[in-house]
């Protein structure tokens, strides 16, 4: 069936003769007709008299009211949702009101965004792109207003990179996959940690796309600092610590064992995996291998990283491991800190043959891989239907498995 929206009444309507909800709040949806050309109709599915899947994008909108965020994926989840006889919406968290959203709309026959007025969504997918307005209180509370209607919430928040160790150290598999990691908080304690390694990466706890990454290594009779094409070189620790001691500690930064990675071609890959829940267990939905270049810091493209197919380096242990990480980490992270419905993983193999596990991000980049993406867009919109019960060739999810976070956004 289809449903319209009335941008001279901005409210949605039908045509059906039965009664009709709508939206993650089952409001009565109005009965009428089309006799205005400003109106934009979509496709959607009918359960139980409920219309939908309705589908929140919580992002963020731009000082021109355009959305902000990764709009391609915006507009490719919109494009799939429709062949799907669903719909989706853009949002931010000062958009909500009371019983509905002033959300922003893609409509890929009239080619661009509209504004619309929505009832709450069926499910809210949190695409939120900065770490700061997550922070923000209306943030906070919005979240918190979801969960108290029982709108699922997919993925919680930006994670933190030491609290993630702390969380998998306390797991009896993951642990072993964890590279030692300590807070720059105290100075004996890093000059110790650094005895023990000999060389070690610095990071802050909320980067990403290996941004803001030192490396601090033990070079002869001397001490150098890496970051990229940039290099210091330092007497003893106490030289390193005077000059960069000071600004490490103000940035909430980790220090992290360097491993001695294995190399394809002379050069260094670690393991990019994107993975996405399936009912009550996790699946991978591609795997990525990215090689440095100029450098051995990071091996992200942006930093300049190259790709390399996954088939080139693919064993059977390989294989093995990712699904192990995957399904122990999508089940440990929706267990301790609410639902992950998304994530993706840096890995890495030391040159002894050792697997490590370095980052989970919560809001995985695009990948480089097209295959990647087409399933990543598949995948999305299938669990979008699961999650809001109008699932496919009667794939319906439970969502009674579904936890609220064991602290409540603040964990």
């Amino acid at each position: 069936m289809n449903i319209y929206y009335d941008h001279s009444l901005a409210s949605w309507f039908h045509e059906e003769l039965s009664a009709i909800t709508f939206g993650g709040e089952k409001k009565a949806l109005l009965r009428g007709k089309k006799i205005s050309q400003n109106i934009l109709t979509f496709p959607v599915k009918l359960q139980s008299n409920h219309a939908g899947p309705l589908i929140g994008i919580m992002a963020g909108r731009k000082k021109n009211n355009s959305p902000a965020g990764n709009i391609r994926l915006f507009i490719k989840i919109q494009e799939e949702l429709l062949k799907r006889n669903g719909i989706s919406f853009i949002f931010a968290p000062d958009d909500v009101r009371k019983h509905s959203i002033e959300g922003l709309i893609y409509d890929p026959v009239k080619g661009g965004w509209f504004n619309v007025t929505v009832p709450y969504p069926d499910i809210v997918y949190n695409r939120i792109p900065y770490r700061r307005s997550e922070a923000a209180g209306d943030f906070r509370h919005i979240f918190e207003r979801f969960n108290e209607k029982k709108i699922p919430f997919f993925n919680p928040f930006f994670i933190d990179k030491y609290e993630l160790y702390l969380l998998l150290n306390e797991h009896p598999i993951l642990k072993n996959f964890l590279p030692a990691t300590i807070p720059v908080n105290d100075k004996e304690r890093v000059h110790r940690f650094f005895n023990d390694y000999k060389k070690v990466y610095l990071k802050t706890t909320q980067s990403s796309r290996g941004k803001g990454i030192f490396q601090l290594a033990a070079e002869g009779d001397r001490l150098n600092l890496y970051q990229g094409k940039f290099v210091e070189s330092f007497e003893n620790f106490e030289q390193f610590w005077d000059s960069w001691g000071e600004r490490f500690q103000s940035t909430i930064s980790l220090v992290q064992e360097a491993i001695l990675p294995q190399t394809y071609d002379g050069k260094r890959f670690d393991f990019r995996i994107l993975a996405h829940a399936d009912f009550d267990t996790y699946m991978v939905t591609g795997i990525g291998v990215r090689q440095s270049i100029d450098q051995e810091i990071t091996t992200h493209v942006p930093n300049g990283g190259k790709v390399i197919p996954y088939e080139k380096i693919q064993t059977p242990e390989h294989d093995l491991f990712v699904k192990s990480i995957v399904e122990n980490a999508g089940s440990w992270l929706t267990a301790r800190w609410g639902f992950f419905g998304e994530f993706s993983i840096d890995a890495g193999i030391s040159q002894s043959g050792h697997y490590y596990l370095y980052e989970i991000n919560s809001k995985p980049m695009s990948f480089d891989e097209p295959e990647i993406e087409e399933r990543k867009i598949q995948q999305l919109c299938r669990l979008f239907l699961q999650l809001s019960q109008f699932p496919e060739n009667n794939d319906f999810c439970d969502i009674s498995f579904l936890p609220l976070p064991e602290k409540g956004y603040n964990r």
